[in-house]
């Protein structure tokens, strides 16, 4: 029975932003579970399934942010890319960071495309980036 579902995983450590991401979802009626991480170490362990429950399946698709106590968005990212079970996973970066070096990084590190903060559809029509990246978010979700 858990091969279909669409488990998402976001990885977030401002409480608000979780609250954002979970209400504008459920705005379009996407009511996949959302499994949250506060850091990235909670993050891999959540994968792992140490010390905690393991999310079974796999995440379809992983929310990231860059700026996280104990282990960053970049850091993890770096990790999850290591491991052969995780590496297909699609990871979208959501930031309100404009810094080129974390960008370059996130795409050396084959992200999915990037999501500004705070996540909203309402100003989607001023980064056509970011309308791109979380339309294709959307198609990965349904896809499962």
């Amino acid at each position: 029975m858990t091969e279909n579902v669409t488990n998402i995983l976001l990885v977030e450590d401002d409480y608000l932003d979780i609250m954002n991401v979970e209400r504008e979802l459920k705005k379009i009626n996407i009511e996949h579970p959302i499994h949250v991480a506060r850091n990235g170490r909670e993050a891999l362990n959540m994968l792992r399934g140490e010390g905690t429950e393991k999310i079974s399946p796999a995440p379809s698709v992983i929310l990231l942010d860059i700026n996280m106590p104990k282990m960053n968005g970049l850091e993890f990212l770096e990790e999850l890319r290591r491991e052969p079970e995780f590496i297909h996973i699609p990871v979208f970066i959501m930031t309100t960071s404009n810094e080129e070096a974390d960008r370059m990084a996130a795409q050396r590190l084959n992200v999915s495309g990037y999501i500004e903060k705070p996540l909203t559809f309402d100003t989607f029509e001023k980064g056509p980036s970011s309308l791109d990246s979380f339309s294709l978010f959307l198609d990965l979700i349904k896809l499962k």
